[in-house]
């Protein structure tokens, strides 16, 4: 008997899947047969419970997913997986793929898969690109990236420069400031640089 092989996929453990979870579920999918990876890049070609959903799909079987990125971000890789499903005798169910169901058992589905996967693939590259372009404009701008706060005061990193100064090993003062010696080079390199007017 034909079953339903639901996936459901977050990039960071701090992140939900129960919206993907609800629409799997009413799509028809056994919470038996839904597999759920957290804290898992699509990037990654090993993903543990994506690769038990395959191994859980039988010939008539479909595996379904939300939305199309679920999968991964190449188009060259997520039109692979579905030439492999194919071949398995298994079909691909995407629920929102552009506004609607896409079967790829159908020649219809399996066309707007492969418009919607080349998309999905420009989308991301085109984010990606965003986000490099933000950041080095930030840079150049001489502007705060994010990351953790800095803990570590000017006046401690100068201090530790004079103890490095006086002798003490460059590698265990770090270590005492709680940071690596690499760090410490850097900050007290900046704090050599003159300051813009």
């Amino acid at each position: 008997m034909a079953k339903l092989i639901g996936y459901a996929r977050v990039s960071t453990r701090n992140q939900s899947t129960d919206r993907q979870e609800a629409d799997l579920l009413a799509a028809g999918i056994r919470r038996d047969d839904l597999y759920i990876d957290h804290g898992v890049s699509g990037a990654r070609a090993s993903r543990p419970q994506f690769d038990r959903a395959l191994a859980a799909l039988h010939d008539g079987d479909t595996l379904v997913i939300t939305t199309l990125d679920r999968l991964g971000r190449s188009t060259q890789n997520m039109l692979a997986f579905a030439d492999e499903l194919r071949a398995r005798g298994a079909g691909l169910r995407v629920l929102n793929l552009g506004g609607g169901d896409v079967d790829t058992s159908t020649p219809m589905g399996s066309m707007l898969f492969t418009i919607m996967a080349a998309l999905a693939q420009m989308e991301y590259e085109i984010k990606r690109e965003r986000v490099t372009d933000s950041v080095t404009k930030r840079r150049e701008d001489g502007k705060d990236l994010g990351g953790r706060p800095q803990r570590i005061t000017d006046s401690q990193i100068r201090s530790a420069i004079r103890l490095v100064e006086s002798g003490e090993p460059a590698a265990q003062v770090a270590r005492d400031l709680g940071m690596s010696r690499a760090s410490f080079y850097r900050r007290s390199r900046l704090l050599d640089a003159p300051t813009a007017p």
